[in-house]
């Protein structure tokens, strides 16, 4: 990404998820970012095309940098369930990934725009998919409409150990917290759901 861009984008989500769409400004995006305005309007036209841009960025770091591996025919649906798992928590427990971009996720849910919808259908419902056919595998006998909960339920784990982190700490402290890392998250979450599921979390393992 050109470095202009780049700087743009960091300071634009770092404000946007301060102060709110309304409230931040282009001029303030600009200094922060040491760019002009006519750089806002070359790469993204316009303020509000901006606040998308930055609403993307911020949850391509939580979904898109999931790179799931093209699984073989030797893999249980088991194995592709912690697999994947493991990988949602690789990209949202990365420490190198700046603070505002959930902030910003969590600002744009609670108010949702149309940035929303775009990342819902260029990030997010791809990975749904993705999830919706291990499950199709694991539980042959449940319709469409009954697997969606469980796919929410087993987002929704690994968004809490996300989300809600300061909380985690307070609650068991830093020293337990520190164990939770992302293996032994990952095996929980997918043994916790494979029971609810009816199915052996022994046949998880990779």
């Amino acid at each position: 990404m050109d470095d202009t861009k780049s700087r743009l984008l960091d300071a634009a989500g770092a404000i946007f998820a301060e102060k709110g769409y309304e409230a931040a400004s282009v001029r303030e995006i600009c200094q922060r970012a040491n760019a002009n305005i006519a750089a806002v309007n070359y790469h993204f036209g316009e303020k509000r095309q901006l606040y998308v841009a930055a609403v993307r960025e911020a949850q391509c770091a939580q979904t898109m940098q999931l790179k799931l591996p093209r699984w073989s025919g030797e893999l249980t649906p088991e194995q592709r369930l912690h697999q994947y798992i493991r990988l949602m928590f690789e990209t949202m427990l990365a420490s190198n990934r700046p603070s505002w971009h959930l902030e910003l996720m969590l600002r744009e849910l609670a108010r949702p725009t149309e940035a929303c919808e775009a990342v819902v259908e260029d990030y997010i419902r791809p990975m749904a998919e993705q999830l919706k056919a291990i499950l199709n595998d694991l539980t042959p006998g449940l319709t469409e409409d009954d697997r969606w909960p469980i796919g929410f339920s087993i987002v929704g784990q690994v968004l809490f150990y996300y989300v809600h982190q300061p909380i985690i700490r307070l609650l068991i402290g830093q020293a337990a917290y520190e164990t939770l890392n992302v293996e032994a998250l990952a095996a929980h979450v997918t043994r916790f759901s494979l029971a609810a599921m009816g199915r052996p979390a022994g046949e998880s393992s990779p």
